[in-house]
């Protein structure tokens, strides 16, 4: 009888319910804020129904929920880790509209700005002047105009938070700030509520100021291109409902009054605020630790390591990092599964140990390939067929001079010489052959009409730092520095880390995994199967810091980067991680180095590797001072030595 094999459930079996649960406590605390949003909006003509669930005030808070939904949903299919790393914002900006996401996005907000605005001109009253329909002597309906502009004011605000959730990357998990708060998130709801809760007033004073700056852009936008179209269009809906004067022509607008902008900053702070809300707790929730009622999520799978090992060779960069960070918690805290990872040696693909060794060293050694191809040329996709070359003629070229010419006539030699010129490319031409005496008179020439300082002003050099100057000072501007300034830190985070994403957290516990795994092998490795591997650890792990910090010296900044600032917190976080579990490592290992065949200069360049350099000293705020009052004295000097150069030329 054929045995039966036990099926090996893959890891995104477990991370999907785990996701799906805090999917569940975000849409909870939406639900909570929209039932205090629907109290805010209800008229409060019985103190019973106004708030009771089961009546109006129930169904306001299903529709302020179902308005803001959409953005969960949106969360939910495309949230990424890591940092978008190596772009400006101009480029960040132009690809995200041009892609299949910039539109889901712009759909998702569209329309929940569009129900949300419904639920609000339903919960008006009647003496508001927000219903759509007005009557005028007996049974003369006309259409408002107050309800237009407030949709599309609702629309132009549902437009900047497309824009900020784009420029700023709202669908990134920030799994570096569950890293730094791990006491505080680990796990806990309550604790995950008492962060979003902290964050409330901040995100409530960011919501006005949106409301507000999307009143000129409104009133600007409804004016100029929106109301005729608006008018006409919403006349073509209503007329089969209602007595509407065939007519298109448009009201006197009253979009200018007080109370009319005043419910529009009201309720764009509270759809804002929904927004913020469901974005906050979203990204609060989803990055809790990879624990299921304090256990590991493959806890409960039949074969926990097989699929600890399912999720590590995942080519999904957030799948792998929720694996890699659920292991190394495994190799921090649980001594039953950390024992079952030494002792799982009959595996199909080799050793549990030596799978999970090969996976974090491919980690690390990913940042040490990318350091050393920083600067190289990119590799020729496929090498061209050369080209074979002509055979050197044996005899002279045929003449190719005219039959019928006189060649021997002034004006056949000067036809000739002239066609010697054209046909000789890079060739100087008879301008640049002037006498000594020509040129001397056309310095002369260019003294007396124009003075020294316009002459230096008008050189090449003056010009260009001109322009320098120019474009630097162009990118002092904070709009045009978010668009188009190319910083240091993004820069060299993208060179380490990978483009167009990088996740620290993914290297920080590889290298925590191997330090705590090569460690508690002295006394949990029962088959000797890691001692092995522990120089490969140690070369590696020191190998990582030099090249990262040799690069990190000499890496260049980029003009657009006016603010001078050499620091990647990104990388610098990565590194310390690196150097703890350096040190970890060779203070257990050091006594056994030469049984492990680690020289002393290993473990000499180990110890070098674990001191983190200082940062440089900056220079006092007065000598830079004077040091840019020299420079234009400089640029003075060497124009007039270059200028005294020239004139001994001519000479």
């Amino acid at each position: 009888m054929a045995v039966t094999v036990a099926r090996r459930a893959p890891y995104k079996d477990f991370l999907q319910p785990a996701l799906h649960r805090r999917f569940t406590s975000t849409a909870t605390v939406l639900l909570a804020v929209a039932y205090i949003e629907a109290l805010i909006l209800a008229q409060w003509s019985s103190y019973l129904w106004a708030w009771f669930p089961l009546g109006s005030a129930g169904f306001r808070t299903l529709a302020i929920f179902f308005s803001g939904l959409p953005i969960l949903i949106l969360r939910i299919a495309q949230y990424h880790v890591g940092k978008r790393t190596g772009a400006s914002g101009w480029q960040t900006l132009k690809e995200a509209f041009t892609s299949l996401q910039a539109y889901e996005t712009i759909i998702s907000y569209g329309s929940s700005s569009i129900m949300f605005g419904l639920v609000y001109l339903w919960s008006t009253s009647e003496a508001s002047g927000m219903k759509w329909i007005s009557y005028y002597s007996v049974d003369r309906a006309r259409l408002n105009e107050r309800p237009l502009y407030f949709m599309c004011y609702l629309t132009i605000c549902a437009f900047l938070q497309v824009a900020a959730h784009l420029h700023l990357d709202y669908d990134r998990l920030d799994l570096g700030l569950a890293k730094k708060q791990k006491e505080e998130v680990s796990g806990s709801l309550t604790n995950s509520l008492k962060i979003a809760s902290l964050r409330l007033p901040s995100l409530l004073t960011d919501c006005l100021v949106r409301s507000v700056i999307a009143i000129p852009i409104t009133h600007t936008v409804y004016l100029v291109f929106l109301r005729s179209l608006v008018w006409g269009w919403t006349l073509t809906f209503f007329r089969p409902f209602y007595n509407l004067s065939k007519s298109n022509i448009l009201p006197s607008f009253a979009g200018w009054s007080i109370p009319l902008l005043a419910r529009c900053v009201f309720a764009g702070t509270l759809l804002c605020f929904t927004w913020a809300v469901a974005n906050t707790a979203f990204s609060i929730f989803m990055i809790k630790d990879p624990l299921k009622h304090g256990k590991p999520l493959t806890s409960e799978s039949k074969d926990p390591n097989g699929s600890l090992l399912n999720g590590l060779k995942s080519k999904k960069l957030s799948v792998k990092c929720f694996a890699l960070w659920e292991l190394a918690l495994i190799a921090q805290n649980f001594d039953v599964r950390r024992q079952a990872i030494f002792d799982d040696i009959d595996r199909k693909d080799g050793p549990m140990w030596a799978q999970v060794y090969a996976i974090c060293i491919g980690v690390l050694k990913s940042i040490e390939i990318r350091v050393d191809e920083y600067g190289k040329p990119a590799p020729i996709a496929a090498a061209e067929p050369i080209p074979e070359e002509p055979r050197k003629r044996v005899s002279a070229p045929l003449r190719d001079d005219p039959i019928f010419t006189n060649g021997g006539s002034a004006r056949g030699g000067a036809a000739k010489s002239l066609e010697q010129v054209a046909r000789a490319p890079g060739t100087t031409t008879p301008a640049a052959r002037l006498s000594p005496v020509v040129k001397r008179t056309w310095a002369n020439a260019k003294d007396q009409v124009l003075s020294k300082e316009q002459q230096e002003a008008m050189s090449p050099e003056h010009l260009r730092g001109q322009a320098n100057q120019w474009a630097i000072g162009l990118m002092q501007v904070p709009a045009m520095a978010a668009l188009f300034q190319r910083q240091f830190r993004n820069e060299f985070a993208g060179t380490v880390l990978g483009t167009p994403h990088g996740e620290p957290l993914l290297y920080i516990n590889a290298a925590t995994t191997l330090s705590e795994l090569a460690v508690r092998s002295l006394t949990d490795d029962k088959f000797g199967q890691v001692h092995r591997d522990v120089p490969t650890i140690v070369r590696t792990l020191t190998s990582v810091i030099e090249k990262t910090e040799t690069l990190k010296l000499k890496y260049p900044t980029h003009w657009t980067d006016t603010t001078g600032n050499r620091e990647c917190p990104e990388v610098d976080e990565v590194l310390d991680a690196v150097r703890n579990s350096l040190a970890q490592v060779v203070a257990k290992f050091e006594p056994y180095s030469n049984d492990l065949r680690l020289s002393s200069a290993d473990i000499r360049y180990a110890k070098e590797a674990m001191v983190k350099p200082q940062p440089q000293e900056k220079e006092p705020e007065q000598q830079q001072i004077q040091e840019k009052k020299k420079e234009p004295e400089q640029k003075k000097i060497r124009a007039r030595e270059h200028k005294r150069f020239e004139m001994e030329q001519v000479r």
